[in-house]
């Protein structure tokens, strides 16, 4: 599975770290994801969401013991 978001489509970044001496590595920023259970189409999945889209209330969090059957 690739490293990013499920909403928003946020993935790893490339770049450089760069030394006082000006030597140049290879390095990733990652965005902080997490795995959270969430309402996808109506089911309910475990998807990785960055903590913007948590905090923003971009996904709806799956509650546990709340089944289709309950809701309908």
């Amino acid at each position: 599975m690739a490293y990013k978001c499920s909403v928003c489509g946020k993935a790893a970044m490339t770049g450089h770290s760069v030394s006082h001496a000006n030597n140049k590595t290879n390095r990733r920023w990652k965005p902080n994801l997490q795995r959270v259970r969430a309402l996808v189409k109506g089911q309910v999945a475990k998807v990785n969401v960055c903590t913007k889209c948590l905090k923003g209330n971009k996904i709806e969090k799956a509650v546990r013991g709340r089944h289709k059957a309950a809701v309908a």
